[in-house]
């Protein structure tokens, strides 16, 4: 067993090392000590146990009532014995007797150090837990640590955080050691402390500019909505409470400085930041850049945005594989349809719209035969399979099906 000295040199290392405030580890000394002594004097005795922080100082007492006859001797004393302990005691009465802590034994010393030990641990998880949980929406910074299957598991210091796969940035490959910050986005207690962290969350954007630009801390810039596709391209709409400030300059900030901070965390990944608008319309024309936009028709009531576009910027619009479009859809909040000029033009021919809804053509294949003089469904019912072929990019045969379809 250890001294009362060296008892008091390990409460204060542990609570220095563990970072528990001092009453948590002597309650845990406390219940071991208690474990420890009823293993000895057994599960039903009596005891109390007292620790004197300024001297270190450990008093056990093993308290028995007084009585005639003698059942349970870990819980009762005879009335002779008592008398000798206490002249003054009576039948009924409790009284304590002092153990010594080196009488304890080998046993209950190792019993001491291993409910202490849980205890600790017990108490340590709870004070993960509990901090962490208050960071629920915070970036956290860590290190790569290990790998699990395709999971990263990142060293917090104090704790360790879980990068799954799903939330990860698709485009990004780990190595131990590396230096990454994330988003906490889920903390729950099971047999320990898990902590869920995301890279690929919207929300960790608008947290690490957050962190960069002084004027969204101070609440004179907003972020107003945000729209993703983790590794590849992000669209952040702001706007100002002040009219003097520009809220996509306050984001960018003095050749780029602010917006290069958070693209050097996210290894890359472009970002567009563009004005907000309550005007949907005019919002639109700026959710679209980096194309420019010709006209926008607005249908309120199904939340849906006809916008026209000079043909040189139809594919800048629609992005590659349909990006741009598709975040700027996601930005505003109402569904996006993009047509060129050109295309826009053929739609006030209602000859071309009965062809299209009749064919189930698209607008692309609809405009090659539209452009070559062939306006109207007479017109391609009276065209040969191998032109309407040569015209289209269609196979024969789904030229052939085409004109059965049509007649």
């Amino acid at each position: 067993m250890q001294t009362q000295r060296e008892v008091k040199k390990i409460v204060e290392a542990l609570t220095k090392e563990k970072g528990l405030s001092k009453e948590i580890v002597i309650e845990a000394l406390v219940e071991g000590l208690k474990t420890a002594t009823k293993k000895k004097f057994g599960n039903n005795a009596k005891i109390e146990v007292k620790f004197d922080e300024e001297t270190g100082d450990i008093e056990i007492y093993l308290f028995r009532e007084v009585v005639d006859k003698v059942i349970d001797p870990n819980r009762e004393i005879a009335f002779a014995e008592a008398r000798e302990l206490s002249p003054t005691v009576s039948i009924g009465d409790m009284i304590g007797e002092k153990i010594n802590l080196q009488d304890l034994g080998r046993i209950a010393a190792q019993i001491l150090k291993q409910v202490f030990s849980q205890r600790l641990r017990s108490a340590e998880k709870q004070l993960i837990y509990d901090e962490f949980k208050h960071k629920l929406g915070e970036i956290v910074t860590g290190y790569v640590h290990r790998f699990s299957k395709r999971d990263v598991i990142l060293n917090l210091g104090k704790a360790e955080a879980l990068l799954p796969e799903e939330e990860q940035i698709p485009t990004e490959k780990y190595h131990r050691g590396d230096r990454l910050k994330a988003l906490v986005i889920e903390v729950y207690r099971h047999k320990e402390p898990q902590i869920v962290v995301s890279r690929s969350h919207p929300a960790f954007i608008k947290k690490l500019f957050e962190k960069e630009v002084p004027e969204i801390q101070e609440g004179l810039v907003k972020i107003v909505s945000i729209a993703r596709e983790p590794g590849s391209r992000t669209k952040i709409a702001v706007t100002s409470t002040d009219p003097n400030i520009d809220p996509v300059g306050a984001c960018v900030g003095v050749r780029g400085s602010r917006i290069s901070a958070v693209l050097h965390e996210i290894r890359g990944e472009k970002i567009d930041v563009v004005l907000y608008d309550k005007d949907p319309a005019k919002f639109v024309y700026n959710a679209l850049s980096p194309a420019e936009c010709s006209k926008v028709i607005v249908d309120s009531p199904n939340k849906t945005l006809e916008v026209i576009v000079p043909d040189d910027q139809l594919s800048l619009a629609i992005g590659r594989k349909g990006e741009n479009v598709r975040l700027a859809s996601k930005l505003v909040g109402w569904r996006i349809d993009i047509l060129s000029e050109t295309q826009y033009l053929r739609r006030q021919d209602p000859e071309f719209l009965k062809l299209l809804k009749v064919t189930g053509l698209s607008d692309e294949v609809a405009g090659f035969l539209y452009e070559a003089g062939i306006k109207d469904l007479k017109t391609l019912s009276e065209t040969p399979a191998e032109k309407i072929a040569q015209l289209t990019k269609l196979s024969l045969e789904e030229a052939k099906s085409l004109l059965e379809k049509i007649k």
